[in-house]
């Protein structure tokens, strides 16, 4: 899939080096959710399980060809964190600290949302955050997600206890937006 500026593709065991550049930085995994990255042996092991899943792309960028980050659709019979129905789908995503503040992701974010409802027929899609992280609920804001519920207590993958806040998007407002 293309955007102005990305290619959203199935993850490769080639980009393991550039998956480890990014995600190794204890800036970008934790607040995710996620521990940070410990070698390319690492990242080339998520590579080969966790985003072996359907819909998950590495965000590359056309003008130099370098994954920066991940954007993947989760639906209601995987992991994921919202309570969706079997018609609904969550987008989770980041991206590299150099790439913050220009927009790509929530480029990103519209295309796969464009993808959840055109070809796929579902009929709202999710979003999660965890408290703190307003960059991502500021993603989800400008792709015209909108508050739904908090959730207090859940564990992390990182095993901590932390707050959750979820956001939603309809068809119908994703139609009229």
């Amino acid at each position: 899939m293309n955007t102005e500026r990305l290619i959203l593709r199935p993850w490769q065991d080639t980009d393991a080096e550039a998956l480890y550049k990014y995600a190794k930085d204890p800036d970008v995994g934790p607040i995710a959710g996620w521990p940070p990255h410990t070698s390319v042996e690492n990242s080339l092991e998520i590579i080969r399980t966790i985003f072996n899943a359907p819909e998950t792309y590495a965000v590359i960028l056309k003008e130099t060809g370098e994954p920066v980050g991940s954007i993947g659709i989760m639906f209601g019979n995987e992991l994921h964190s919202a309570e969706m129905q079997a018609d609904e789908a969550e987008i989770g995503y980041w991206i590299g600290k150099p790439y913050w503040g220009q927009g790509l992701i929530p480029e990103a974010v519209r295309c796969l949302l464009r993808r959840c409802f055109e070809k796929l027929d579902m009929t709202a899609v999710w979003c999660g955050y965890y408290e703190g992280n307003m960059k991502s609920r500021r993603v989800m804001e400008k792709c015209g997600f909108r508050f739904h519920h908090t959730e207090e207590g859940k564990t992390s993958p990182l095993g901590d206890i932390r707050t959750e806040h979820f956001m939603r998007i309809t068809k119908k407002e994703w139609i009229s937006d």
